[in-house]
């Protein structure tokens, strides 16, 4: 349901975005060359310009950038700090703005659909905002309404990303950036269509259905259209209400996260790849923890059950210490030319990562190093070891699900949860078996519309 109105890739558009982005990024080359020539400490006053030049801009390219800092070696380890603060937040449309949107969407009487519609911002993010209304019906809903332009805003920022690649390529970089740039832009692209969004929603829903304590939206399908979501309001509280709670409220929501993200991936191998505190809230009734929403299912990535599978024998293979399970993985993940000495470095991030699912015991994830350094050394590790090396290319399918694993690790660390992770992940994967993940994948795509072709 739309006016007519379908917005393209405009050249127009696109080029005032090459405009107010191009002239951030020219300042920031001019320091970059400079500091590369007298500084002593060339990354870190390099990597202080470019947060500054990017802090000044918002949209896609705020979310590329915080992309990247999660990556080890994607940039070096002081762009990495100074990216990983920006804050990808764009200005508020006002009321004729979002006016203006709305019938553009749902066209000149889109105002008759509502019984109320707040023209102030509930919610912000990067490529659009959400408002909460009440339907003629009264039932309690919230809108999400595409910023305008956005798809040229996409590619230009793209084009933004491939300078800071260029540049990258200049300090030596630890890992090739080809697969990360395609798998970057063709995430961004899906996070356009909300229609899309809007059928990872029943996805969700429907895969979580038999677990109470995990909300899911409701899609109203009627409302919806490429750019414009609707579902229904689920009331709840902002995670970092419960920072300091007690142990057993912190636990629970944890449990309910890990619920929430390992299921999905180990029994039908979607990801919600976007695990950040915003995109989760606590339901309570009075003082109890009922449970936890979630929210936001722009960014979902499906795997091959092959590299499903990769993730399991990895862990098995850490777990029992055997090192063709492990090698194994890393070929079904598409890691090229392996070496001992690039599986040693692997293994480094591996362990890392793994660490808390292996060790069949209570414990936080930091484990008693304070959180603000917990990760740092391996990373710093990895970094300097694919320098020597490198660059090493890295696969597709690892960018996001190393963005995911972190982005909820870094969600348990603010919670300081204490559980026994092993027996969670145990759970999760539920006897995993590639044939069975195949069977799961095709009837629950068919039932919710998901269209992932071939």
């Amino acid at each position: 349901m739309n006016n007519g109105y379908t917005e393209k890739n405009n050249y127009t558009k696109r080029l005032s975005r090459y405009t107010s982005v191009g002239k951030e990024f020219g300042k920031f080359t001019t320091k970059f060359l400079f500091n590369t020539i007298i500084s002593d400490n060339k990354n870190e006053r390099n990597a202080l310009a470019l947060k500054n030049a990017l802090g000044s801009l918002k949209g896609p390219l705020m979310k590329i950038a915080q992309l990247l800092s999660t990556i080890p070696g994607a940039v070096p380890a002081e762009y990495a700090n100074e990216l990983s603060q920006l804050q990808s937040m764009a200005p508020p449309m006002g009321k004729g703005f979002v006016r203006r949107r709305m019938i553009s969407e749902l066209g000149i009487s889109w105002n008759d659909c509502f019984k109320d519609f707040d023209y102030s911002p509930f919610a912000a993010a990067s490529l659009g905002q959400v408002h909460r209304a009440v339907t003629n019906e009264g039932r309690e809903i919230v809108c999400k309404l595409q910023y305008p332009d956005m798809k040229s805003a996409v590619e230009a920022d793209l084009k933004q990303l491939d300078v800071i690649f260029k540049i990258n390529k200049n300090l030596g970089p630890a890992i090739g950036t080809d697969q990360i740039r395609k798998e970057i832009a063709e995430r961004l692209r899906e996070e356009l269509d909300y229609k899309r969004e809007g059928t990872h929603m029943k996805l969700f829903g429907e895969i979580l259905k038999d677990y109470k304590d995990i909300k899911i939206p409701e899609l109203v399908d009627d409302l919806c259209t490429e750019k414009l979501l609707v579902m229904t309001y689920l009331p709840g509280e902002p995670l970092m209400n419960f920072k300091n709670s007690t142990q057993s409220v912190r636990n629970k929501i944890a449990e309910c996260l890990f619920r929430a993200w390992w299921i999905p991936f180990g029994q039908y191998g979607v990801i919600h790849g976007d695990p950040h505190l915003g995109n989760y809230s606590i339901i309570k009734r009075k003082n109890e923890i009922l449970g936890i929403n979630l929210l936001d299912f722009g960014c979902v990535r499906r795997f091959h059950p092959a590299f499903v599978e990769g993730v399991i024998n990895l862990y098995d293979g850490l777990k029992y210490n055997n090192q063709e399970l492990v090698v194994n993985s890393y070929e079904k993940w598409g890691f090229k030319n392996l070496s001992k000495e690039l599986i040693d470095i692997l293994n480094i991030w591996a362990n890392f990562i793994y660490g808390p699912l292996l060790d069949n015991r209570k414990r936080t994830v930091a484990d008693g190093i304070k959180p603000e350094l917990y990760g740092r050394k391996e990373a710093f590790n990895v970094y300097q070891a694919l320098k020597d090396i490198g660059p090493v290319e890295i696969p597709r399918e690892f960018v996001f699900m190393d963005r995911a694993a972190i982005g909820l690790g870094s969600v348990f660390l603010h919670l300081n949860a204490n559980l026994n992770l092993h027996d969670l992940f145990e759970e999760a994967i539920n006897n995993f078996s590639s044939k069975k993940l195949t069977e799961r994948q095709s009837k629950i795509f068919k039932k919710t519309g998901v269209d992932y072709g071939s």
